[in-house]
């Protein structure tokens, strides 16, 4: 094994690369014509939506480091110029993907479930035309600011992901061409019902209906040609937290930015005319591989909005209802029973109301001295902060940490720190450097026996909004051994003290690596014994080298490695005398695997593990994670048996092959098993069970009470 140079580019694939793949595992549930339609337009929605936060994170950030001339290789061996040129080949061809699955087969489709989308204003029928026209001088015209471009009057800013028309204009009896703007308001609804007969559907997006009525904008002038365009900008926030004196302030001032950072993409109607377009180009200073030009709607995020049109239920999969966890009945008193047991929660299958019960009776019961919580994304009406705040006012001692630089929610969690700070909590604002990822809740109550510290720990966010759409595992204990290093997290978190020694938790940046590769480093050393030895790990992203490297020696050694990595995954399988032992596995389905679940046989006495990392360098280098053991024994088996059902799912997995490509698993002659549809019959058996047998207790024990 000391032959084999694991630092070795060929060894590895490319981060950028592979997410692409995962986008494209996205766009082939858009494609499978055996999901209900509405269903495969939400999948390309989601398409659309990854899409963009991939060019204003990673794709800016290459942009970034090829500006600044650095030329260091990534782990696959390519410079950031070479990621770059590899990523505009694989994106175009995505993008033109995304858009053939729209013209040729859903809105087809769309029209014969009834359901007409209008593409273009030029084929609305007269009658049509005028309810258009009519609409447009009543709700859309009076929003609307048209910007022309002269000598007086510069190119104007235009705000990242806007769509906007763009027009070419000359003044009457004048043939000198001018540019003109107006941007699509986004307080009003993209898509506009016509008129239509019986039950049948007809809509035009609002960019056309602009387009049409655009020479009401400049009655002066008359209209060459006019076209939808919509630019993407940098928005990688860049904070020197070292020099900020107010992080919280430093924040606010780079949001600001972000709508106006450097363009990185410009996306434009297909056929837009070759003068207009060279305007764009030069004013936003792009090159021609940053052009898409688009042959449907841009901007297909849109189509969430059309997933969410009534009438069209029977093409849509029906909600899933989240169950009762069967240990926390309704109405029960959430700190008697956790002290009968650990208890493990399942979400989006069974309801995430028990956590949020878990803080709002922490806040009620005059026996809780203390809460401590870390949010790194909480939900819009978040029911978890006004529980927070009401505790603060009871007089609890009150403690949050609200990480200000959680991408893309930040301005949210600014509004949620300032609300907590008001109401009496003390806040803190993350860390120097480093993003505060884990999710953990320190409950600390005064009991007969002295006192109690109850704990939860999540491998997702305390959001109880994406609860209903991202799996995660949960779970509650009262562990003396977990509350002493729970209470140690966070006096690391609030101060500076680091525990000379953990209990049960492992915690990134300083502690967490180590103990995978340990853990890893001990299955290969069982499997060179003879003895049992495998892992599963189940998690979103894996692309940490030291990580691979040991995974590849374990698998070398003998070890039976089985992955489950949802997106990026940057190991290569089929190896020969490397990776011959590993398989990895994506599941895309209706809810989004979020869990991060770690099997270790460990010469069959197999210990089992979740948390908030994946095995990424910035999750295990660069943030505060937090990893737990499981020790119920019930609760293993239900974790075991999770990860069973995942590895036996032949609906809604992709297997990756030696040569780097994602394939659906062959289900020939096999009984279909999808994993999600599982887990939501089991938790609606166990919930149906459980109330039952409350039930059976609940009528046995009435009678002893007349008697």
């Amino acid at each position: 094994m000391t032959e084999i140079d694991f630092n070795n580019p060929k060894y590895y694939t490319n981060r950028e690369l592979s997410w692409i793949l995962f986008d494209h595992r996205v766009l082939n549930e858009a494609r499978d014509k055996n999901i209900p339609l509405f269903e495969r337009l939400k999948f390309l929605s989601i398409t659309a939506s990854n899409l963009d936060e991939f060019f204003m994170i990673r794709v800016a950030s290459l942009k970034d480091m090829v500006n600044a001339g650095y030329e260091k290789k990534d782990i696959a061996g390519m410079t950031p110029t070479e990621q770059l040129a590899a990523i505009d080949i694989a994106i175009h061809d995505l993008v033109n993907l995304q858009y053939s699955t729209w013209n040729r087969s859903l809105v087809p489709q769309l029209k014969k479930n009834g359901l007409r989308i209008i593409g273009r204003h030029e084929d609305l029928t007269e009658e049509e035309g005028k309810f258009i026209d009519k609409y447009f001088e009543e709700n859309v015209y009076p929003v609307l600011t048209p910007m022309a471009v002269d000598s007086s009057r510069p190119f104007p800013l235009v705000r990242n992901k806007t769509l906007n028309i763009a027009a070419l204009v000359h003044k009457k009896n004048q043939e000198e061409l001018e540019f003109a703007t107006v941007q699509v308001p986004s307080v009003l609804n993209r898509i506009v019902q016509l008129p239509a007969e019986g039950r049948a559907k007809k809509v035009i997006f609002l960019e056309e209906i602009i387009e049409r009525n655009i020479q009401k904008l400049f009655l002066n002038y008359d209209i060459v040609c006019a076209h939808p365009f919509r630019i993407m900008r940098n928005a990688d926030l860049t904070i020197e937290e070292d020099e900020a004196a107010d992080l919280l302030k430093e924040i606010e001032k780079q949001l600001k930015k972000r709508q106006w950072g450097e363009a990185i993409r410009l996306e434009v109607e297909d056929g837009m005319d070759n003068r207009l377009l060279k305007i764009l180009r030069k004013e936003l200073h792009l090159e021609e591989q940053n052009i898409y030009e688009i042959a449907g709607p841009l901007d297909l995020t849109v189509l969430m909005k059309l997933y969410g049109l009534d009438g069209f239920e029977p093409l849509k999969t029906p909600k899933h209802i989240p169950r009762q966890v069967p240990e926390l009945p309704g109405g029960c008193k959430i700190f008697d029973e956790i002290r009968k047991g650990d208890i493990l929660l399942h979400h989006p299958y069974q309801t995430f109301e028990p956590v949020v019960d878990f803080i709002r009776q922490a806040a009620k019961d005059p026996e809780v001295l203390a809460i401590k919580q870390t949010l790194y994304r909480v939900s819009g009406n978040s029911p978890i902060i006004a529980a927070l705040a009401q505790a603060a006012e009871n007089g609890k001692q009150v403690t949050v940490l609200v990480e200000l630089k959680a991408r893309f929610d930040e301005e949210n969690n600014i509004v949620w720190a300032k609300m907590l700070e008001k109401a009496g909590c003390h806040v803190i604002y993350g860390l120097v450097g480093l993003k505060t990822h884990s999710k953990i809740t320190l409950v600390v109550r005064r009991e007969e026996d002295g006192i109690r510290r109850y704990v939860h720990l999540g491998t997702g966010n305390y959001n109880d909004a994406t609860a209903k759409l991202y799996t995660d595992i949960g779970l509650f204990t009262c562990s003396e051994s977990v509350g002493e290093d729970a209470t140690a997290v966070f006096n690391m978190l609030s101060g500076y003290s680091e525990p000379l020694v953990w209990n049960k938790l492992s915690v990134a940046p300083l502690w967490l690596k180590d103990k995978f590769l340990y853990l890893i480093d001990r299955e290969k050393k069982h499997a060179a014994e003879g003895r049992p030895a495998r892992i599963i790990a189940k998690m979103n992203s894996l692309c940490d080298r030291d990580i691979i490297a040991a995974l590849y020696e374990a698998s070398a050694a003998g070890v039976k490695i089985d992955l489950i990595v949802r997106g990026i995954c940057c190991l290569k399988t089929g190896i020969e005398g490397i990776s011959e032992n590993i398989t990895v596995r994506s599941i895309v389905g209706n809810f989004l695997e979020h869990s991060r679940i770690f099997y270790f046989e460990n010469d069959d006495n197999y210990e089992i593990y979740c948390g908030s990392a994946d095995w990424m360098p910035r999750n295990l280098e660069r943030r505060v994670e937090i990893l737990f053991p499981v020790d119920r024994p019930e609760l293993k088996e239900e974790l075991l048996h999770i990860l069973q059902c995942q590895l036996k799912d032949n609906v809604k997995a992709s297997v990756l092959q030696a040569d780097g490509s994602y394939e659906k698993v062959d289900k020939r002659g096999k009984s279909l098993f999808q994993s999600q549809e599982v887990f939501c019959r089991e938790a609606m058996l166990k919930a149906k069970a459980a109330a039952e047998e409350q039930a059976t207790v609940t009528r046995t024990f009435i009678p002893e009470v007349h008697q």
